[in-house]
């Protein structure tokens, strides 16, 4: 695969352009490296009716057939990894050994759809448990649900756009996705990817589109699903407009991480850095909320504001470079802004604090509480607020708990008893034990609770959202 600059967009097995170019630039350089076209509501149109037309042909596909197109992509971005890696580092400004992660865990992510399609849901049940149903039986099998619409974000641009177009496809079903406007063009290149394989022409259309035409894929009806990958103002009106489809929403949160008496220190801060700054902090697990029992806090103090000091900037490109630039400088000036809203409120600044253009210097505010956005809201940037609380683990079960969100949470114990009881207290879709809440495998349930979002991603649980049980009583 050669570096382009030009990646027409894909609609039924078809690469096409349109009047309209989008320039997507590199977001460290911020030069424009490459365009894409947007599609019109014409071209969406399109790619509906092309997808309706693919329903019954996808359906009829054997596991042996989806699980060949599966293992065939996975196996060709193994192949293009390194230069789908500097793709996605350059439209992102992702640093190169992330971006490399990323563009592993999307083959990985194929790789894990080839496999669970071969094991799709069947069920036998017998019905004689009251006298009218003697000598009846139930057999229950799982249909794939129809046309389906996937809109992804700009911060995992290929992999959060394959938890959709991958679990799709072992469902067997036809998806249209929408692919963040300034971060396309992997995508597209996954696209190119495909296009060699023998998935049959319909079934998958990836179309940048402003935002009124994107709309459309919430409020048509002939789509089936909505999958949404975003922010939670924008998943849950989405909710609203989206009539009778069924809807899974992945909103972000404010990830809380617990580090309890018992826990090893050392390596709670070593894996702490991570969670904190990894992609500076745009990550919807980003471990944003840190409380740290009083007797370890000032070594956890500071040993990340430590850590937090030698982090290496730069160009993302560059194998050595730990945190660059925001995705945009807008978003740049709202964190350095709620930075000095939790200042001016009563927070202190251990360290960083400052902007120059998009990068904002990793940050670590203490003195926390509910009445600032660092500690409230997403910050969805390089800043963490570590608190320290007293007693037992429940004190800081409580502190995460109170939260409008409710996604992930990392728990450092080595005490069962505490362990166990964060497992079942805390509201989180997921707990992770010894390491921070930004830790995913492929192929677990993840979602969140509250504003977090409905639904769970992950593949075989994305797929049985794709899928519809139907039984058969004889």
């Amino acid at each position: 695969m050669e570096m382009k600059t030009n990646y027409p967009y894909f609609l039924a097995g078809e690469f096409k352009v349109s009047s309209e170019k989008l320039p997507v630039f590199d977001k460290y350089e911020n030069i424009v490296f490459a365009e894409t076209y947007l599609a019109d509501e014409a071209s969406l149109n399109t790619a509906i009716v092309k997808g309706l037309e693919a329903i019954e042909v996808m359906k009829n596909l054997s596991s042996l057939q989806k699980y060949e197109i599966l293992f065939d992509i996975y196996s060709k971005i193994n192949l293009n990894r390194i230069q789908l890696a500097e793709l996605l580092s350059r439209e992102s400004a992702k640093p190169i050994r992330y971006a490399t992660t990323e563009i592993d865990r999307a083959a990985q992510t194929f790789l894990i759809a080839a496999e669970e399609c071969k094991r799709l849901p069947r069920e036998y049940m017998s019905l004689d448990w009251t006298e009218n149903g003697r000598n009846k039986e139930g057999i229950v099998q799982f249909f794939p649900i129809g046309l389906v619409a996937g809109i992804s974000p700009f911060n995992f641009p290929l992999n959060l756009a394959v938890h959709k177009i991958a679990p799709a496809i072992a469902a067997g079903c036809p998806i249209i996705l929408k692919p963040a406007s300034s971060t396309p063009l992997s995508t597209l290149a996954l696209a190119e990817i495909i296009a060699q394989t023998t998935l049959p022409k319909g079934a998958l259309s990836i179309l940048p589109m402003k935002r009124n035409v994107g709309n459309l894929l919430v409020t048509d009806n002939r789509i089936k699903l909505l999958s949404f990958t975003g922010s939670p103002e924008i998943g849950w009106e989405m909710k609203k407009n989206c009539g009778k489809k069924k809807v899974v929403l992945e909103l972000g949160g404010n990830a809380g991480v617990i580090v309890s008496e018992s826990a090893n220190i050392d390596d709670a801060i070593r894996k702490s850095i991570i969670g904190a700054f990894a992609y500076s902090g745009q990550i919807c697990i980003h471990a944003q909320r840190f409380f740290i029992h009083e007797t370890l806090f000032e070594k956890f103090r500071k040993g990340i504001t430590q850590l937090t000091k030698q982090l290496k900037f730069g160009n993302p490109l560059k194998p050595e470079t730990e945190i660059s630039d925001m995705i945009d400088e807008e978003n740049a000036i709202r964190v350095t802004t709620w930075i000095e809203e939790a200042k001016s409120a009563g927070a202190k600044l251990l360290c960083g604090g400052t902007r120059t253009g998009k990068f904002v210097e990793p940050s670590i505010l203490t003195n926390c509480n509910n009445s600032m956005k660092v500690y409230s809201e997403e910050v969805f940037g390089p800043v963490i607020c570590i608190e320290k609380y007293s007693g037992t683990i429940d004190n800081a079960i409580n502190l995460v708990n109170d939260s409008r969100f409710g996604l992930q949470c990392g728990v450092f114990t080595n005490d069962v008893s505490e362990l166990d009881k964060c497992f079942k207290k805390l509201d989180v879709g997921g707990v992770i034990h010894n390491d921070v809440p930004t830790l995913r495998f492929d192929q677990m349930p993840y979602g969140g609770v509250k504003e977090s979002g409905i639904g769970r991603e992950g593949v075989k649980y994305a797929i049985l959202d794709m899928l519809e049980p139907k039984i058969l009583v004889k």
